[in-house]
């Protein structure tokens, strides 16, 4: 675990590794999306806009999300509170959904045919999600339940994970810690009373830290979830790569088999992506149950999942999207001499 890269001496600015994650991500989205938009656009400039307005939408999307789903993370806390997004705390599919409102509405703007970018978009934000979860990894969210299996990974003390593990979580339904962590190592209240607040590492003795570290009070291992998303958004990406060129080649010859017509590959986006998420909320132990045992991001994942398929109906039953000629064929080079 590296939430810090590394401090700017004299300011001491630190710098994280999740928005550094977060900023490579863009930039492998915006490349991805540029690259695959030359079949039907002359302007890159128009698609490099459009992904910046969508960094700015996903990363205020995904703030609100956040203070939507935990208020009381923000109870008793100045207004300000909520704007500071270097104290963490940002939730993805937030920020996926008010990106592709905003791309949408841009979009419509500038007269580009939408479809066909929603689709090159749908790669780019797996491209986006694939190095955004390695951020996750190195910040330590997004965390998943203990287990024995090989390449579990071990958090240290202090952690999100670790804290998950030696206090219950009622919001969970697990009314008792994993294990049992001696209470001399979590912190008092103004009375003096125990609480399930671990101690700050600095107050620990050193025979403390040595057992926190690499003795009986070291945290158990578990799932490296944030590393499994980020394999299985390299795996969709590739996926939905190889569905679009199989919507090209449809486009060309102007037959339109299942799940090829303009739109399509967006519409499987979501519901690939939601079978992922809602199968990943199941080795996760981070998020609090809502309704009926699942999580928010498993009643969300239902949605979107009907939402994609709903889309990919309707694309399948509307006329294509046509480009005009010029977007459609190579054009021959002019002859010098």
């Amino acid at each position: 675990m590296h939430p810090e890269f590394f401090d700017i001496p004299l300011i001491h600015l630190s710098i994280k590794s999740y928005g550094v994650m977060m900023v490579v991500g863009f930039l492998a989205a915006v490349t991805v999306i540029r690259y695959l938009s030359r079949s039907f656009t002359r302007d890159p400039q128009i698609i490099t806009n459009a992904a910046l307005y969508s960094l700015i939408a996903g990363v205020v999307g995904a703030r609100i999300f956040f203070v939507l789903h935990y208020p009381g993370k923000f109870q008793g806390e100045p207004w300000w509170s909520v704007l500071a997004i270097w104290n963490g705390g940002l939730e993805v599919i937030g920020g996926v959904l008010l990106a592709i409102l905003v791309i949408l509405l841009y979009g419509r703007y500038h007269r580009v045919p939408i479809r066909h970018y929603l689709d090159v978009l749908a790669i780019g934000l797996l491209a986006a999600l694939m190095f955004g979860r390695i951020g996750c990894f190195l910040n330590g969210c997004c965390y998943g339940k203990p287990t024995d299996l090989p390449w579990g990974v071990q958090f240290p003390y202090g952690s999100y994970a670790y804290s998950s593990q030696v206090r219950p979580d009622p919001a969970r339904q697990r009314l008792q810690p994993y294990w049992d962590l001696p209470r001399e190592y979590f912190a008092t209240n103004a009375l003096g009373e125990p609480t399930w607040d671990l101690k700050l590492p600095e107050y620990l003795t050193p025979e403390q830290r040595e057992l926190v570290t690499t003795g009986p009070y070291r945290a158990r291992p578990i799932h490296p979830t944030q590393l499994y998303s980020s394999v299985g958004a390299a795996l969709m990406g590739l996926l939905l790569y190889g569905f679009w060129r199989r919507s090209r080649r449809a486009e060309a010859q102007g037959r339109y088999p299942f799940l090829t017509k303009p739109g399509s590959i967006f519409s499987l986006m979501f519901v690939v992506y939601a079978i992922m998420r809602f199968s990943m909320e199941m080795l996760r132990d981070d998020n609090p149950f809502e309704m009926a045992g699942l999580t928010i991001s498993q009643l969300l994942s239902i949605t979107l999942a009907v939402l994609g398929i709903g889309l990919a109906v309707y694309f399948a039953r509307s006329r294509p999207e046509m480009l005009p000629a010029s977007k459609t064929r190579k054009e021959p080079r002019p002859v010098t001499e």
